[in-house]
């Protein structure tokens, strides 16, 4: 597989003149590109520049308004729902985010759900807000229905992400970002660019039969729960993924189920949707709401180390502490550039034709 790599500046001011193009305010231009790459810097290439085609794709279905009015619907003192107004999800989110870490600093916790709204990017951008203020940031949304719930042949739930963060005191934040599904789809998009097998346990094919086809999306199969099938666990991906769409959609008004419009563009909506756009949800915690901020670092501090230094089954390896390899990505992209594999490179520079921008 070819790979090109580009400085996070190069790719930066290029993310930005496509949302520029799209019509978005420079202010909603920033934003969106510091999320995309942020994604691309944390080793989460699926959901990087990436995805820049599809949010075009959207926005010119009119499906994405570039010029949001994103406000406040229902509010209460720690609480409040949030319409962002078909907006891009990489603008809508944080602004919700800020909203509940607002209501946090004055009330210890601050919690908001948003309907009408898009994909978000990662959900460790929004909840890492959170880190910053000396607060637990909480973040996951619903997503484009392609999984089947256990036992089922039919797709009714999303990818639907989560993600918790936790602030250390001399170590990176602990930061639990995943899928509910066994894999997000932006790794069968991966596999397929790579002409390459998935695992086993990541899909099932239209027959309901486990497959390493990538191509199994497109031919009719759906993706399975976290837990991969009915005999190891799916029940608890299925549970958890159920969890996110009812906090992020049944809750905000948004559309949840097999009823959430589709990421790409040559998939239609429901002709009857029950809500609004795709729904997102956020919380943000004081620490110091429960201990003193310090006191808790210490000890996370005190956790990361013991299970750093845990027996392992092979001694050339050990425990990784959830957000320690997107860190690391972090740390060296910023240094090294940014990897991107030839097709990305392709499509974005045939996307930079068609917007008349200069290429990569």
């Amino acid at each position: 597989m070819t790979f090109h790599t580009f400085t996070e500046t190069r790719l930066r001011n290029f993310t930005k003149s496509v949302f520029l193009r799209m019509g978005c305010s420079a202010t909603d231009a920033d934003l969106a590109t510091d999320v995309l790459l942020r994604s691309d810097l944390r080793g989460i290439d699926s959901h990087g520049v990436a995805r820049l085609s599809g949010y075009i794709r959207l926005w010119e279905k009119e499906r994405i308004n570039a010029t949001p009015n994103i406000r406040v619907v229902h509010e209460t003192p720690t609480t409040a729902t949030v319409d962002g107004d078909a907006g891009l999800g990489l603008v809508v989110a944080p602004f919700a985010m800020k909203i509940a870490m607002e209501k946090a600093a004055l009330y210890g916790s601050g919690w908001v759900a948003v309907k009408n709204s898009n994909h978000f990017g990662i959900a460790g951008y929004h909840a890492l807000l959170a880190v910053e203020k000396d607060m637990i940031g909480i973040s996951m949304t619903n997503a484009s229905p392609l999984v089947a719930p256990t036992y089922a042949n039919e797709r009714l739930l999303g990818t639907n992400p989560m993600c918790y963060a936790f602030p250390a005191g001399k170590y990176p934040p602990v930061v639990v970002d995943m899928a509910t599904a066994a894999a997000a789809n932006g790794k069968l998009e991966i596999a397929q660019r790579a002409n390459q097998p998935i695992p086993d346990g990541w899909a099932q094919d239209q027959d309901g039969q486990g497959t390493t086809d990538p191509n199994a999306l497109k031919n009719g199969g759906s993706l399975l729960p976290l837990g991969s099938d009915k005999d190891h666990g799916s029940h608890k991906g299925y549970g958890l993924s159920a969890t996110v769409d009812i906090l992020t959609a049944v809750l905000s008004g948004a559309n949840y189920g097999p009823w959430v419009p589709p990421f790409v563009a040559f998939l239609e909506p429901s002709a009857n949707p029950v809500g609004e756009g795709l729904g997102h949800f956020f919380g943000a915690m004081r620490i110091d709401g429960f201990r003193p901020a310090q006191d808790f670092k210490d000890h996370l501090d005190n956790w990361i180390e013991r299970f750093q230094n845990a027996k392992t089954i092979d001694p050339a390896k050990r425990v990784i502490i959830p957000g320690e390899p997107e860190y690391a990505f972090e740390q060296e992209r910023r240094i090294a550039g940014i990897p991107l594999v030839e097709p990305i490179v392709n499509d974005l520079n045939e996307l930079a034709d068609k917007l008349q921008i200069s290429r990569l």
